[in-house]
């Protein structure tokens, strides 16, 4: 029953899974979306949507699937005069309606064809004309688990129409982020020590507890080693030229690492377009004020986590070519591709964040460029969703 609707929620990145599918077959059987298109929006919006973020997805992908299926005015036309004597609601048992099967699009299409062909007039109660009061899947004022109202009084919006205004466009983990949403996402970056190092100098409670219980309410206090931030972290970010339009974001980024207090070490490095001999410390990337950047591998240890930051869009030479940095005091005696393969070597924790729209990447100026460093680091969008991903890239071990 609606499995292109499925398969459509989950195209539009909704993350629905079959338990979640069949949980809302079920409760459609059961009746619960009221018999109406507004019912089982929001039921299946209720069951299907874990969490708010998705929200404006899931109306992006109800109003395309569902858009078609508004009662047609000539068929309003043609019904109207008989439903007009409305019986009122039927109640039915939960045996009852298990009697009913689920349905689909197609074939619900298919049979309001053939009763508007076959029907001569008007019909109230029963379980198969279009009319009122009775079980059919066509009228109003009846219950069918799977039917359509046609006709009636509406109680509420068309749920197309309520999906289509998209009020939670707002909710969306999928927009660029700023300071706030940094600094939240950045505190998941949180890497503790092993418990297999240093004194056990710290008191555990639960174990004391436990232990003390075994032993016959004997105290026995049990220690363990305390947990230390150990979090190091490196930003090397691309300055000037085609960053320029994402200065802002990226300033929001330098600004939320400043304000993290949970990184034993924070270093900011820059560069222009690609990393070559050395690797800059400040963004006005002048070599008097840099160091090489075979020093900077061999200066800081496996543990610091890389964070790249630039749109990776250059001319393919300057990435794989020998002197094909477009800097006038640039000479690159080696391809910077190559820099950033050591790098990647090096350093066990890398990232790169891009803040180009990722259905850009494929099909914008620099997606050779980016093609390629997409194969040295995993390469993540600038939005809440991205950057959560980038973390938890950024705390497995290879």
């Amino acid at each position: 029953m609606f499995i292109n609707f499925f398969y459509l929620l989950r195209n539009y990145g909704v993350p629905v899974s079959i338990n979640e599918w069949m949980t809302l077959t079920e409760a459609l059987s059961r009746g619960l979306a009221f018999s109406s298109l507004y019912g089982f929006y929001n039921l299946a919006r209720a069951v299907l949507v874990k969490s708010e973020t998705h929200y404006d997805r899931y109306d992006l992908a109800f109003q395309n699937y569902f858009e078609g299926i508004e009662t047609p005015v000539e068929l309003t036309e043609r019904v109207l005069d008989w439903l007009q004597n409305a019986l009122p609601p039927l109640n039915i048992s939960p045996e009852e309606r298990k009697q009913f099967q689920d349905w689909d699009l197609d074939e619900l299409r298919r049979q309001l064809d053939e009763r508007l062909r076959e029907q001569k007039g008007e019909h109230h109660g029963g379980g198969n004309w279009i009319g009122t009061g009775g079980t059919s899947r066509f009228g109003h004022s009846g219950y069918h688990p799977a039917g359509v109202r046609i006709g009636g009084e509406s109680v509420n919006k068309s749920a197309v129409k309520v999906a289509g205004e998209r009020k939670f466009r707002g909710f969306r983990a999928d927009e660029t982020i700023g300071v706030r949403q940094f600094e939240v996402a950045l505190r998941k970056l949180r890497q503790l020590s092993s418990k297999d190092e240093g004194p056990k100098d710290e008191l555990d409670l639960e174990e004391t507890i436990r232990e003390t219980g075994e032993k016959g309410g004997l105290l026995q206090l049990v220690w363990s080693r305390g947990r230390k931030n150990t979090l190091k972290v490196a930003l090397i970010m691309d300055s000037g030229g085609s960053m320029m339009p994402y200065s802002r974001i990226c300033g929001q980024l330098f600004m939320a690492l400043n304000r993290a207090s949970h990184l034993k070490d924070l270093r900011f490095f820059y560069f222009h377009n690609c990393v070559y001999d050395h690797i800059y410390l400040d963004p006005s990337c002048n070599i008097r004020n840099s160091i090489k950047t075979e020093e900077f591998i061999n200066t800081f240890n496996s543990e610091y986590k890389i964070v790249f930051v630039g749109d990776a869009s250059m001319a393919p030479s300057e990435l794989t070519m020998i002197n094909g940095a477009i800097d006038w005091d640039t000479v690159n005696d080696e391809p910077g591709i190559l820099w950033f393969q050591r790098i990647a070597s090096r350093f066990e924790h890398s990232v790169w964040l891009n803040p180009i729209p990722s259905h850009y990447w494929n099909r914008t100026i620099g997606a050779y460029t980016i093609a390629l460093i997409r194969q040295v680091f995993p390469m993540y969008e600038l939005t809440v969703e991205d950057l959560e991903r980038a973390i938890k890239k950024l705390k497995v071990r290879k």
